[in-house]
């Protein structure tokens, strides 16, 4: 969309996307790193993220076909790794645009192996393990059957063997630690069927960071390489490295209007002035991924925290501009990101909402412009 009209955008610091790929690469050691770009890029745009990223990764990772395909259509040539494991019918297409896919069941490991058939050339898969995040993979009693379908089958190869974890982000370490414990098992039987030089993949964000032994041979960073650290409220296991915020979500002050004692402001009337206010409209709500059911939000005006006040519309939401008696329309206004010395964290927008960092970076919509900058 056009940046030139309305002034709401989100502001991804390239430069500090690639620092924060360059850390977990030094915590990784000798493990892969694997950015995980999935829900364009967590709401910071795919593309210009895989992009960026260039030499900084060993390779990317999606959930969904259309998002490896999006990212060949643009010209990206690294490896691309399908977490999602949904296929439909569509594994010739997998294949000739060089996506890896993570297989969940023998089905599509069947699938895959006539597609191999039919163009020629065996076709990478990468086994998916169920440890107990009880989603998608083979169980541990699945497994060996599902290796001897690969065994049968010449057009396929095992390239690597994954895993989720469902607890690196919690305070307690058990659930990971026997997740872990499940996997190596698996991947010793792997190795004892005749397909010792898969790659072994476990770590998401939380786990690369918290969990040494979960390294293995490639890592899986999503959130941790937007700046946000997955383990700040976790106790033990290691600390959140100094990652540096990605995405930054700015407006300008639309309108201001003054308000008697008894007026009341945006739908249901659940604010009403209790002196004298002046209250400053933005042109930013829910429909931008500015989340509706937040208490207590703050956001920055004049390098100072004003609160939101009243229910978010759909296009706008209000604030209180009282106590900065110089704002005006026109002026600046950081709903995430830094002013000055002051800021507002992804973490903290989250929590006004009641919700996970995840879920309001991958919330900013489409309608909300991206500027990269380096």
């Amino acid at each position: 969309m056009r940046t030139s009209i309305r002034p709401t955008t989100a502001e991804v610091d390239l430069a500090a996307l690639r620092s924060n790929a360059r850390l977990l690469k030094g915590i990784a050691g000798r493990a892969a790193v694997w950015a995980v770009i999935k829900a364009d890029a967590y709401g910071h745009g795919a593309v210009a993220v895989a992009r960026a990223l260039g030499q900084e990764v060993d390779g990317l990772a999606v959930s969904l076909v259309e998002e490896g395909i999006e990212l060949r259509a643009a010209g990206v040539k690294s490896p691309i790794l399908v977490l999602g494991a949904y296929y439909g019918r569509h594994h010739d297409d997998v294949v000739a645009q060089r996506l890896t896919p993570v297989v969940a069941n023998r089905e599509d490991l069947v699938r895959f192996a006539d597609a191999g058939t039919r163009r020629g050339h065996p076709v990478d898969v990468h086994l998916k393990l169920d440890t107990g995040m009880s989603r998608l993979g083979v169980r541990p009693d699945e497994l060996r059957p599902a290796l001897e379908t690969l065994v049968a089958r010449p057009s396929l190869r095992l390239a690597g063997l994954a895993t989720h974890l469902a607890c690196a982000d919690a305070r307690e370490v058990e659930p990971t630690e026997a997740q872990l414990a499940r996997f190596r098992e698996g991947c010793a039987v792997v190795a004892s069927a005749g397909f010792p030089q898969v790659v072994r993949h476990a770590a998401n964000s939380a786990a690369t960071l918290r969990f040494p032994e979960a390294r293995f041979d490639a890592v899986r960073p999503g959130l941790a390489l937007y700046g946000t650290s997955p383990v700040a409220l976790a106790d033990g296991g290691g600390s959140a490295p100094a990652l540096a915020p990605v995405l930054s979500f700015r407006t300008r002050v639309l309108a201001v209007r003054e308000l008697a004692v008894g007026d009341s402001v945006s739908y249901g009337w659940t604010w009403t002035a209790r002196r004298p206010s002046r209250i400053g409209t933005l042109p930013v709500g829910y429909a931008d991924g500015y989340p509706r059911h937040v208490s207590g939000a703050e956001v920055l005006v004049r390098g100072r925290r004003v609160p939101v006040v009243g229910n978010v519309c759909m296009d706008m939401l209000m604030v209180d501009l009282t106590d900065v008696p110089l704002a005006h329309v026109g002026d600046d206004v950081v709903l995430i990101g830094h002013m000055g010395a002051a800021h507002i964290t992804i973490d903290e927008l989250a929590a006004w909402a009641g919700t996970i960092s995840y879920e309001v970076l991958c919330g900013i919509s489409k309608r909300v412009p991206r500027q990269n900058v380096e």
